[in-house]
């Protein structure tokens, strides 16, 4: 059973960042409607609420919140069930961090291969980077069934989106990432990251 509130969050269905927010709304099981805007079509109650006119913005009664990891601490805070964050403060901190290392290391070069104002040299180089780096990672998977966790976290929530939209990255990875690849397969095997998709996203595999 979902909650059910006055909660609107207004998402590009194809922006990663967006696509954490639901994650993070499908997997706690909040029944939020979700308001589906286009960059650079905004609707006007959304230009009322966020001067930014940013996505993901969450809207909850007389409260309105952008920037996704806000946004995500909120929801954590809100809705503790299931909880996506660890207990302790040092676990806290690294989850965290580890959030912050994710969006600094792999999101600057996500954007970066997305926007279109970018340069073919400069995408081809960040391709590259955001490959090996995933692929040097992947035997962290390979020990627990979450990243470095045994609980997802909201640190999953960050790097599915990502992992999700590899293929419209361009970007395969080889079979010695294979824990990496054995976690995307299991992660997005799971009922809440199906309901969090997009009909956008789904059509990106």
């Amino acid at each position: 059973m979902g909650v059910t509130n006055r909660l609107a969050c207004y998402s590009d269905p194809a922006d990663h960042y967006s696509h954490r927010v639901r994650i993070v709304l499908a997997e706690k099981g909040v029944g939020a409607e979700i308001i589906s805007v286009e960059q650079g079509r905004f609707p006007p109650r959304l230009l009322e609420v966020n001067p930014y006119a940013s996505l993901p913005t969450l809207v909850d009664r007389d409260l309105a919140l952008y920037e996704s990891t806000v946004v995500m601490e909120y929801l954590e805070e809100r809705y503790p069930h299931p909880p996506l964050m660890p207990v302790y403060p040092v676990a806290r901190g690294n989850t965290r961090l580890l959030v912050h290392r994710i969006q600094r290391d792999w999101c600057s070069l996500v954007d970066l291969i997305l926007d279109s104002r970018s340069k073919e040299p400069a995408r081809v180089q960040a391709r590259k980077e955001l490959r090996e780096s995933l692929t040097g990672v992947s035997p962290l998977f390979a020990d627990k069934p979450f990243f470095l966790s045994e609980e997802l976290s909201l640190v999953d929530c960050c790097l599915l989106p990502i992992l999700w939209r590899l293929p419209v990255l361009g970007i395969e990875l080889p079979k010695p990432a294979k824990p990496l690849l054995d976690y995307m397969d299991r992660l997005f095997a799971r009922e809440g990251f199906k309901a969090s998709l997009s009909a956008l996203e789904r059509d990106m595999r």
